[in-house]
């Protein structure tokens, strides 16, 4: 076996499961606390009596996160703003929410099949709004951003990739006796050490580990925003990536992994806690502000994005469009939602609740 060169393809990247011990007395202890931590979301995720609140939320959270790691800088409010309109956003808010609807579409996609290869295609190929499939030219290679140095170039070969691709799904779905978050962790560094297409590796292995969650039912729904821990400790994340190849370095690449799950299932446990609070306080207002207009689906349409919209109101069967208008306009009246106008149309904005969701802390401003 040749010693891995940066600027040699690594064809001879070992297969799972390491040659190694992966469930080292650390990288267990910390298990102990990170699943305790995920069995928290869990609970809190299942005592919210719509998922629409979190599904159409929590998870723009992490798209613009995670596509921020590749450099694709929007901002919160357009992505919100355009979720259910996204052919009128702009480009980078455009790329954002297909990294949305490829995780949603994964979610979806759970229930016919394991994660698998072809999962990996689709969901790249939504990330990246153009068919992808696994790489069939040679010639790929990560560079240092600053100096332009290669720092890895990934095994080339279409057989080659996808061999390693069905080993990396062997060793996800039959390695029971293995902890399932070490299992997700040494996936992830597998899936982006083969970097199988030419672009939206690094967006698909972020998005794959959101669905393995969930296929090993350590979570309902797709809701872990880890891409918000990894964006904040961006360089430590691509130096232990590197420090497993180039030194075998697995530990403190498990550590580094579910540092991240047990930190941000915490964060996104509080938040889910602040969003029923928040929409506990807003129904027991809207009950007593506005009696004739209130009702239980009215408040969920408030909480399912910051941004509504007249035909959101007639879509979820609410009241019809004349009626709409006048709900959404008597709740800017007391102060519930505020209105802005964006060309032709119409916004109310759950100000509230877009302040909650975009910031670091929990809070929100009461009613």
């Amino acid at each position: 076996m040749m010693l891995w060169q940066p600027d040699r393809a690594h064809n001879d990247l070992p297969l799972l499961p390491p040659q190694v011990e992966l469930e080292t007395k650390a990288v267990l202890k910390r298990c102990i606390t990170a699943r305790a931590a995920l069995g928290e979301l869990k609970q809190a995720a299942g005592l919210i009596p719509n998922p629409g609140m979190l599904i159409n939320t929590l998870p723009i959270l992490e798209a613009r996160a995670s596509s921020e790691i590749e450099n694709i800088v929007t901002t919160a409010d357009s992505l919100f703003q355009y979720a259910s309109h996204e052919h009128a956003a702009d480009p980078p808010s455009k790329e954002a929410l297909r990294y949305r609807r490829a995780l949603l579409e994964g979610f979806q996609g759970l229930e016919d099949r394991p994660l698998s290869t072809v999962t990996a295609e689709e969901v790249c190929t939504r990330v990246m709004g153009r068919p992808m499939s696994v790489r069939r030219v040679s010639g790929t290679a990560l560079l240092n951003s600053g100096t332009g140095d290669v720092v890895y170039t990934p095994p080339d070969g279409e057989q080659r990739i996808r061999s390693l691709l069905a080993n990396w799904e062997r060793f996800l779905h039959d390695g029971a006796e293995m902890d399932p978050l070490v299992r997700i962790a040494a996936s992830h560094y597998q899936f982006e050490a083969i970097h199988p297409f030419t672009d939206g590796n690094g967006r698909t292995g972020r998005i794959l580990n959101s669905l393995a969650l969930v296929e090993l039912d350590l979570l309902p729904l797709p809701i872990l925003y880890l891409s918000k821990f990894i964006i904040d400790r961006k360089d430590e994340y691509y130096d232990k990536l590197l420090a497993v190849t180039a030194r075998g370095a697995w530990e403190p690449w498990a550590l580094y992994m579910l540092q991240g799950v047990e930190e941000t299932a915490i964060w996104t446990t509080e938040k889910i806690a602040a969003i029923r609070r928040l929409a506990g306080e807003t129904r027991e207002f809207v009950r007593s502000q506005h009696p004739k207009i209130y009702s239980g689906e009215l408040v969920d349409v408030l909480f399912e994005q910051p941004y509504c919209r007249i035909g959101d109101l007639v879509e979820a069967g609410v009241v019809e469009r004349q009626a709409a208008s006048r709900y959404l306009k008597a709740l800017v009246r007391t102060g519930v939602l505020q209105e802005r106008r964006a060309g032709r149309e119409k916004l109310f904005i759950h100000t509230r609740l877009f302040d909650l969701l975009t910031s670091d802390v929990h809070e929100y401003e009461r009613l």
